[in-house]
């Protein structure tokens, strides 16, 4: 039986891990969520994600030190930046680290829900090749 893709959401703001995690459960994903972006990336080392969905403006680590991060220890994974502060320094950044895609803030949560999906589809692909 085939598991279904997990997904993590690191977002400094309650109600967008709350309102993230209910949406994407509802599409049949395993969530797990974090306020505190240092606590995510101990928990990156722990378990396995397809997706990861991260705020950008956050304290330390950002969401560019996290997208580096799954870049260097989960080349699969793929990343999602979700924000309302995107500068084309940022942009750039992310595009040259292998962002998925940017979601800016407002967002609406089928958008999201629906770039997660094929963010998860693109992450089995690239994993099953690897595996192979």
């Amino acid at each position: 039986m085939e598991r279904n893709a997990r997904v993590m959401v690191i977002d400094d703001e309650e109600i967008v891990c709350r309102r993230l995690r209910e949406r994407l459960e509802r599409e049949g994903l395993e969530v797990e969520t974090f306020t505190e972006s240092a606590r995510a990336v101990d928990r990156l080392a722990e378990a396995s994600f397809e997706v990861v969905v991260t705020d950008l403006k956050m304290k330390a680590p950002d969401g560019l030190d996290v997208l580096h991060h799954v870049r260097r220890t989960s080349p699969s994974t793929q990343v999602i930046i979700v924000t309302g502060y995107a500068t084309i320094e940022s942009s750039r950044e992310a595009e040259y680290g292998g962002v998925f895609g940017f979601v800016s803030k407002p967002f609406r949560l089928d958008e999201v829900g629906s770039m997660v999906k094929k963010a998860a589809k693109k992450a089995g692909r690239l994993a099953s090749r690897a595996s192979s």
